[in-house]
């Protein structure tokens, strides 16, 4: 288990387990310094049906995490108990990640944290996702600046048209960017 490396594991069990509704993976702490993050737990039984549980979080330090069977469900399809208490556990603990609070009277609820580093890493910002966003917003911030000039047709008379020109195209709207 090496820092950005993919890993498949495969764990052999002889007998039928029978149909397979929820895992528990559970992360020791001989590996308590690395994060991991799980993509997905396939499990095939010997009679050659295919069970997947889709993860998609980060196990972190000492954790045990339950993933039900990828197939989408109500909650009224949960006829077994061990599904009805895992989807009332699995609510109880977004309720929890997920506090709400006034910021202000008139304005939208926001979560109560005072930092996202308070927030579980599987719901936090990725820096992924905020370099795109930053990039997004740099191309559209330069694609707004460039139009004064690639959309005129003539030569600019004087420095103080070039400057009118720029005070109202900035002002204005591009897509709700601004």
């Amino acid at each position: 288990f090496l820092p950005l490396q993919e890993k498949s594991l495969s764990v052999h069990c002889g007998q039928d387990l029978g149909p397979i509704v929820l895992i528990r993976l559970h992360k020791w702490r001989l590996f308590l310094e690395d994060a991991w993050f799980c993509k997905d737990v396939r499990v095939t039984a010997p009679n050659g049906t295919l069970y997947r549980f889709p993860c998609y979080q980060w196990l972190e330090g000492v954790t045990t995490v339950e993933v039900r069977e990828g197939s989408g469900k109500k909650l009224v399809d949960d006829k077994l108990q061990i599904l009805k208490e895992h989807r009332h556990r699995e609510l109880a603990a977004r309720q929890e990640a997920y506090r709400w609070k006034n910021f202000a009277q008139g304005w939208p609820r926001c979560l109560s944290v005072d930092s996202i580093l308070e927030l579980d890493s599987n719901i936090q910002f990725s820096s992924i996702r905020a370099t795109n966003f930053t990039g997004f917003l740099i191309f559209q911030g330069a694609s707004h600046f460039l139009s004064g000039f690639l959309l005129r047709r003539t030569s600019w008379n004087s420095l103080d048209e070039m400057r009118t020109i720029f005070s109202r195209t900035q002002g204005r709207d591009i897509g709700g960017c601004l």
